[in-house]
Order: structure tokens, then sequence, then C-alpha cells
């Protein structure tokens, strides 16, 4: 009969949900007791999400059968969020960073992650006290382009230590997973995981947090505004109009969202001849200019293709650090004084209630036809529509 050290031998292999440590190595096992056949395991985990609960259990029971034991678990964990207007309306989930920063896109494939990358690194470089949350879920390449690939998070209590690197705090899904492992999630285990990401890491007394958001305009954006009080969203685009109009749903999802907009950032905008330096107009040059006049905000910069830019974030070596004397190095350092100059500008006292879905019941916050809907009063115990989560 397998004996207590047996039991917690097979529970290494229980990984906790969304990270790459078991419930061993993490310390959730808190004790383990044997009962004949059955065996009594206590566990404090640090989430109160039903779906973790339920995928331990699954886990667990799985190893314990393997042995020919059966488990009677009970789960230590936090209390669930009361529910209100929306998940965390009023709360803010990260009170000790003063400016928090959504870098946006309309769609993928844009350079959002290499301009995060490089404005937070720029604004460390300019003094202030940076933080990166890489929370583009599907796509987490802040790790590669910060050098961070395979480091160790390390866990103190039950909360995870960011990693540190330019002199910038980083937290990402990508260093929480087995390298290469496809991540398959619904909507509302997206909106759960960005959440735990602000609650569960230690951050520190930061300036400015740069938030690296999945493109589009969907539930990681709306939880994001519901569960902190974001000071500015960056939209990032490429010159051509078809990227543009994808700009615009971003634009118009922080205007409904009540999200001050610092600015635009051109990527892509012409080419920089390595061996000659000069600047060709290939993709398109200064397209985002009328953009930025329409949403009433400014163009932040210009940032040119330039191999050095590419061959830093595949090396973990970025071009505003390793390279400060080149065009892209200086412009994006130009960019984050800009983006500096506006959050500084933004009332300290924003809550969470200044950035709420404005939209009536039926229409998503995020939709482009929502401002043509006509308002309607929302009575007690109504849901608004959005898909906050209220009722």
């Amino acid at each position: 009969m397998a004996n207590i050290e047996d039991i917690k031998k097979e529970l290494e292999k229980v990984k906790y949900p969304g990270f790459a440590k078991s419930i061993i190595e993490f310390g959730f096992v808190k004790d383990v007791k044997i009962d004949g056949e059955n065996c009594l395991i206590s566990l404090d985990i640090t989430s109160s999400a039903k779906d973790v609960e339920e995928q331990l259990t699954k886990d667990i029971n799985a190893c314990i059968s393997a042995i020919g034991m059966k488990a009677t678990l009970n789960f230590n964990k936090p209390a669930a969020p009361k529910q209100s207007s929306n998940t965390v309306s009023g709360n803010n989930i990260a009170p000790q960073i003063k400016k928090i920063v959504m870098v946006s896109s309309g769609k993928g494939g844009v350079g959002k992650s290499t301009t995060t990358v490089n404005l937070a690194v720029a604004a460390a470089m300019q003094g202030k006290k940076v933080g990166i949350l890489d929370a583009d879920i599907y796509g987490p390449n802040i790790p590669r382009m910060m050098g961070l690939n395979g480091k160790e998070v390390e866990v103190i209590g039950d909360k995870a230590k960011p990693l540190n690197a330019y002199g910038v705090d980083v937290m990402s899904m990508g260093v929480l997973m087995e390298e290469g492992q496809a991540v398959i999630w619904r909507g509302s285990m997206i909106m759960k995981a960005i959440q735990q990401l602000l609650r569960d890491i230690l951050w520190e007394n930061l300036d400015i947090l740069f938030i690296d958001m999945p493109p589009g305009t969907g539930d990681a954006q709306l939880t994001l505004a519901q569960s902190v009080p974001v000071a500015a969203g960056i939209n990032v685009t490429t010159p051509q109009h078809v990227a543009l109009d994808d700009s615009r749903r971003s634009l118009d999802m922080f205007e409904k969202l009540h999200i001050p907009v610092a600015g635009v950032v051109e990527n892509m905008s012409g080419f920089i001849c390595p061996s000659c330096n000069t600047e060709s107009d290939i993709f398109g040059m200064g397209t985002c200019d009328a953009l930025a006049d329409q949403y009433n905000t400014q163009v932040l910069g210009s940032l040119p293709i330039e191999p050095a830019i590419r061959e830093g974030g595949d090396a973990g070596k970025p071009i505003v650090y390793f390279a400060p004397e080149s065009v892209s190095a200086k412009r994006y350092m130009e960019a984050a004084a800009k983006v500096i100059t506006f959050v500084d500008s933004i009332d300290d006292d924003r809550t969470n209630e200044d950035i709420q879905p404005t939209t009536p019941p039926g229409v998503s916050a995020c939709s482009t036809t929502a401002a043509a809907a006509p308002k309607k009063e929302q009575s007690s115990g109504e849901s608004c529509g959005t898909g906050c989560g209220c009722h």
C-alpha cells in the first residue's frame, strides 16, 4: 500500500492550472493523511475560480487512482469576489501601480509587443520605475524579447515575484508555461488569468505598468478596464489603410471605455537600409496623422523597418538599450517621453468607475455601432447587456 511519500511523489505530477510548476513545488499541498485505501489531501490554493478547483480535482484523482487509492480533497481558497455591476467595478486590484498604460492594436502582427518592450525600457532609461505585464495570452512573446526565456519565477508565500531585465519588472504567461505549450482558453478563462496576473503578482510600487494586450477588442480589454483604472491607451498600427481600419476599432474601444488615448505608434513606417542608412518608403509613411487628428490624439512616433529591431527582439536585446544611437532607438525615446508627459497629466485619483462601458443593454461595449444605439435607463436587477458579468 502506498505511503505518504508515495502520494506526494504522485502529486508532483499535478501542475497548477496555467503554470509550469506542480502543486508540490508551489507548496500548495499542506497535509496528507491516509485512512486505509483513502487519502485526505488538504490544499491551500490562490484562486477562487471554480474551474481551477475542478481541474485540480480531476488531475489529483487521476494520479492517486494510479497507485490504487482514492482521494478526498479539502480546498482552502480565497472567497469568490462579490458580483456587482461588473466583476470588480470601483475596486482597483493593483493600487501600488501609479499609472497603467494599455498597449493595444486592432489586429495582430503590427509590432505591438516590440513597441511595448522598447517604450518600457525607454521610460526606465528616463528614470521611471517601470513594469511590463504581458497579457497577450495567446502569443506571450515578451519573455524572449526581454531575454528572459527559461528564467524561473520565484514564489514568495502565495504570490509570484516578477522577473527583471534592463531596469523593468516583467511578468508574462510565457514564463509560467512550458515553452511552446499551446494556450486554448475561453473568454472567461482569459479574464480570470489577467486579473490573477495583476492581483497575484508581487508588483512593486511602479510609476508606469505597460500592459501588452491581445490584439482586437474583446474580453481581455474589457476585463482590464474593469479591474484597474487605466490611465492611458496606446494604439499600434502600420501605415497601410487596411491596418488603419482595424486601428479605428481599437480607438473606438478606448473612447467607449473612457480611456484617454496617449497616442498612436506608426510601426513599420519606411525602411532603413543597414548598409547606407537611407530611409525608403515601401509600405507608406505618415498615414497615421489623419487618424490621430480624427481621435484628437498624437502620433507618438513613426518607427521604420530596421533589421536591428527584429534582431534585438529575437535575441532579447531591445534596440533602445543596445543601440541607443540608432534612428529607431531615438524615436522610441521620444515616444516614451511623450507617453510620460501624457500619463503625468492624468488625475491620480482616477478610479475604475471612470472607465466603464457606456453602451445600452444588448450592445457590445466594443461595438463600432454602439454609439448610434439609443440610451436606456438600467433598472436595478437588470443586466447591463455588455457581457461584463452582472446578474
